[in-house]
């Protein structure tokens, strides 16, 4: 038996209790590499409104972070699922556009947009229908279908799924930074979807079909965990300035929040973000897990570059059997 062999019968074995237990077993036993940074750096930004000066909000949240981004190809990754009039279902094509601008406006060399919608087999479709195509247009950004990207093959390291490996999209494997731009939403099997479940959109449909079958079949939160531990994404610029609650990530109701959220550590994001929708990200199984091992969840371990969390929020309306997410 090979030693990857052997890491993942050891690893399904511990996970068979798949929880944040589990994962700290494996830490702890060598089998899982803890990546996690010493701190991790959020921003929460005031915006009432995508009609904002949403460029000069994103520059002056950038700012905080002191990234070096000069010379460097970053990709834009948001949440485009597919087109529901009046439902605010996908990432808000001003703010990626103001993304867009934000980072050239601070010496990238160049910017991509991309992404590969998992319902929606035509991604033109849903470009044109939700406004981004134009959005994009006007500002001459490009955009990548990662369902029909070239791809490449990306060994585990993690055991989650079970997988040997990922096939994935060369535009997000070469760029120098990917930045995932989820829209804040409940979702009806995981719970929450932010920036990490925003991921499952790197997976080619030309390789994995739709809606990525294959690692719906191995388990959300499962594959959650690959993804992010194969290709993470190295910022977050969370669009909460309207999100959605109720029956997400499709047919929830819009909630206005009035928040974006900027940081260099989706786990950290995704507490922060799910602490905002009035929710326990310790509930959500997958963010417990990553918690562990991928970013960092405890409040010690984040730094508030912007306003800190208030201290109460009206939580986000979840599914019935989701009510125990509610803090």
């Amino acid at each position: 038996m090979s030693l990857l062999t052997s890491r993942r019968v050891f690893g399904g074995a511990l996970l068979a209790g798949t929880g944040a237990l589990a994962v700290r077993q494996l830490c702890s036993t060598g089998f899982l590499r803890d990546r996690r940074r010493r701190r991790s750096r959020v921003a929460i930004l005031h915006e009432d409104s995508y009609d904002g000066p949403l460029d000069r909000t994103l520059i002056e949240g950038l700012h905080l972070f002191d990234l070096n981004l000069r010379g460097k190809t970053v990709l834009l990754k948001p949440n485009l699922v597919e087109y529901i009039p009046g439902a605010e279902v996908n990432t808000n094509p001003r703010l990626v556009g103001a993304a867009a601008s934000a980072v050239l406006a601070l010496g990238a060399k160049t910017v991509l947009v991309g992404e590969g919608p998992g319902h929606q087999r035509d991604t033109v479709l849903v470009l044109a229908e939700g406004g981004l195509e134009a959005e994009l247009r006007e500002r001459r950004i490009r955009f990548v279908d990662l369902n029909r990207d070239e791809i490449r093959k990306v060994p585990l390291e993690t055991p989650f799924t079970g997988l040997d490996c990922l096939w994935l999209p060369r535009t997000v494997l070469t760029s120098d930074l990917v930045v995932s731009m989820p829209k804040v939403k409940t979702h009806h099997w995981a719970g929450v979807t932010l920036s990490m479940k925003n991921l499952f959109g790197v997976i080619p449909g030309v390789a994995y079909g739709w809606p990525k079958n294959l690692l719906h079949w191995k388990g959300i939160d499962r594959s959650i965990l690959d993804i992010n531990a194969a290709v993470p994404a190295h910022f977050v610029i969370a669009d909460g300035i309207v999100g959605m609650e109720g029956n997400g990530p499709l047919h929830g109701a819009p909630r206005n929040l009035g928040r974006i959220v900027l940081a260099d550590d989706p786990v950290a994001a995704d507490f922060v973000c799910s602490r905002l929708m009035g929710l326990n990200p310790l509930r959500v199984n997958y963010l417990a897990q990553a918690a562990e091992f991928l970013g960092n969840g405890t409040p010690e371990r984040i730094v508030h570059l912007g306003e800190m969390l208030p201290p109460a929020m009206q939580p986000f309306a979840v599914l019935p059997e989701l009510a125990h997410l509610r803090l």
